[in-house]
């Protein structure tokens, strides 16, 4: 599996195929990445790829996410430079708001290395996590589209309620899993299998079918789709 790319939803808009057909899309700011920190098999116990998306203001950064993007100067560093240990190798960047790993092999990929837009020049379809608007506490009928109480007959001011949630002498207790009121939105969730349209590589722009779960401006993370089998073909793309 090759390796994806962190990102920025900007907005939802609409293109044209040749055909006059219309294309709902999103388009998402990918990159450009920075490599942060290699992770091996001897020495973290898997593999993986560290990466990060936007730079933080140094001021708003913690001595800890400096540390780990650049060398700084500090009695641990000087200890471990007096006892002759060899130092692990920095990204020498500012440190990153969004950071993400990708559990792949590491062969190919050196810390500092920047990644763009391109990764995905040769790919027909991605995977995008984000985390959905957040709607705070909400109703059945908000949260799980339940039709409510009837509006006449003998049904007073309890016309959004949920209803009976029980059950009879048993299991006598309601099960779990039971749709209720409760926390609406505000998780991490993934759209599969979503098809490329547009690769902008001189804007870092990718442009992708259908919607993408968040508010504009939310972090995201895309990667090439896992669905088996793969897409091989893909009737939306236009460049």
């Amino acid at each position: 599996m090759s390796i994806g790319l962190l990102g920025q939803k900007i907005g939802m808009t609409q293109l044209y195929t040749e055909q006059g057909d219309v294309i709902p899309v999103t388009v998402i700011q990918a990159g450009p990445c920075s490599v942060l920190q290699l992770k091996t098999a001897e020495k973290d116990g898997y593999e993986a790829v560290q990466i990060g998306f936007k730079d933080k203001p140094a001021r708003l950064a913690k001595k800890s996410e400096k540390g780990h993007v650049a060398k700084i100067d500090s009695k641990r560093a000087q200890k471990r430079a007096e006892l002759g240990i060899e130092s692990v190798k920095k990204a020498e960047t500012a440190p990153k708001e969004f950071i993400r790993e990708f559990r792949i092999p590491v062969e190919g990929f050196e810390v500092g290395q920047n990644l763009n837009v391109k990764v995905f020049d040769e790919v027909v379809a991605v995977d995008v996590s984000s985390k959905s608007k957040g709607r705070g506490y909400a109703g059945a009928m908000k949260r799980h589209n339940f039709s409510g109480q009837r509006a006449t007959h003998g049904v007073k001011k309890c016309h959004r309620h949920l209803g009976s949630t029980g059950c009879s002498a048993y299991p006598s207790r309601t099960p779990k899993g039971k749709k209720m009121p409760g926390q609406y939105g505000n998780k991490n969730c993934t759209i599969r299998n979503q098809k490329v349209v547009l690769v902008d590589a001189e804007n870092n722009l990718l442009v992708i079918r259908g919607a993408v779960p968040g508010p504009n401006g939310s972090k995201i993370v895309i990667r090439p789709t896992n669905r088996l089998p793969a897409p091989k073909t893909n009737k939306w793309r236009l460049a």
